[in-house]
């Protein structure tokens, strides 16, 4: 068998980025200085590529004719060098298509998107392997993040792999196995009371003795989105370029559904896909669903969501900093945000596994909640296909297991 090597190593590639673009305001920023948020308004920023010099390149029969990994779309992501790809095999990730499921909830098409088939077991793996590495290209040698687990544990390793160092703070009560694999990838772990906005502080805190810790909050430097965006790439070319329907989603931060949305923009511009847009879907739990209240309200920011408390460890963001376009994109699309318990994750968990014989993380398995409730509220129909997403693997949450 042969040895896995990242194909971007093998061959001189170079990327289509030409600038930085602030999501609010729209003030430009270049690619070739370390950049954080928006120097005029503090808002996220948005890497820009040279599409319509890339339409000549890129084509769907160029998708085809690339190995099967996440780096395949290198001419589409901000790394100049391959030299300073920082990869630990991010091969593409399955769409399984769930039957059984199908039949009990009375839909027509009904797919997973496994992302626990990536290093350090989460999707959270695409988008640090981007920010690592593109942090290591920019001559960055220490780093710090706030996390409610699966960041930490993949910032971690991807640290590691670049020889970076990272200082990382959770929640006290993160599942084990994500302070532990942090831990063993050597990483400096503070536990600190509270959620992910508590870490947060504690690592502002920490940060005015150590200025050279450069941050990799989500959507607080411009390059983590960058490889979120590839789940959206991933998605349409393995179904032919035909979006679905509907798009469930579990959204504590939100770059998942922010990269993919960007993912369709650019395709469309490449002229890879059409017009058609999923409805995009944002799930959280009861217990922590600020952008189910903002969507709710008509609002296009979220507002604080004190005492956030919820089994979804990766849905406890009591406030998104991607709230804004989180929303707008909601909005746009004619999609919807739905709030589902506690209770109902954790049966979710243990009917998936049992009629599908896929161990989803409690986040994965929030959106097949959703559907049953958007379904029955008619939000969605019968003859809708929806693509589901489970974030992470159901084992790095031993803790529930125990109690299902």
């Amino acid at each position: 068998m042969p040895v896995f090597e990242t194909q971007v190593s093998k061959q001189v590639m170079s990327t289509y980025l030409t600038y930085l673009e602030c999501t609010a305001c729209g003030d430009r920023h270049t690619p070739h200085e370390v950049q954080t948020v928006c120097r005029s308004c503090g808002k996220i920023l948005a890497a820009r590529y040279d599409l319509a010099k890339a339409k000549h390149e890129i084509s769907r029969k160029w998708f085809r004719e690339r190995s099967p990994e996440m780096w395949n779309l290198m001419p589409l992501l901000p790394l100049e060098n391959p030299a300073h790809v920082v990869s630990l095999g991010e091969l593409v990730t399955p769409l399984i298509r769930l039957a059984t499921l199908e039949r009990r909830l009375g839909i027509s098409r009904l797919l997973i998107k496994d992302e626990s088939r990536l290093p350090t077991g989460s999707f959270k793996a695409r988008g640090l392997a981007v920010a690592v590495s593109k942090a290591k290209e920019l001559g960055i040698t220490r780093v710090c993040i706030p996390s409610a687990g699966n960041a930490a544990g993949a910032l971690a390793a991807y640290a590691a792999r670049a020889g970076i160092e990272a200082h990382i703070f959770l929640p006290e009560d993160t599942p084990r196995i994500n302070i532990s694999e942090c831990i063993a990838s050597g990483a400096q772990v503070e536990l600190v009371r509270g959620t992910i906005s508590d870490a947060a502080k504690a690592m502002s805190e920490r940060r005015r003795e150590h200025p050279d810790w450069f941050d990799v909050s989500t959507m607080k430097e411009p390059y983590r989105l960058e490889g979120k965006k590839t789940m959206g790439y991933e998605l349409a070319e393995q179904l032919e370029w035909i979006l679905p329907d509907a798009i469930v989603y579990p959204a504590g931060g939100g770059t998942g559904l922010v990269g993919m949305w960007k993912a369709f923009e650019e395709m469309a511009e490449l002229d890879l896909i059409g017009s058609k847009r999923p409805r995009m879907i944002a799930v959280q739990s009861e217990g922590c669903a600020p952008i189910v209240r903002a969507f709710d309200q008509k609002r296009r920011e979220s507002e604080f969501w004190n005492n956030a408390a919820t089994i979804a460890s990766g849905l406890r963001v009591p406030k998104a900093f991607a709230d804004y376009l989180i929303l707008d994109i909601l909005y746009k699309s004619g999609g919807h945000a739905v709030a589902v318990s506690d209770e109902e994750i954790r049966k979710a968990v243990a009917d998936v596994a049992r009629a599908e014989g896929l161990y989803c993380c409690p986040e994965g398995a929030a959106t097949v909640v959703a559907v049953e409730k958007l379904l029955h509220k008619n939000i969605l129909t019968a003859a809708d296909s929806v693509v589901l997403w489970n974030t992470a693997a159901g084992t790095k949450y031993a803790e529930l297991v125990e109690r299902l």
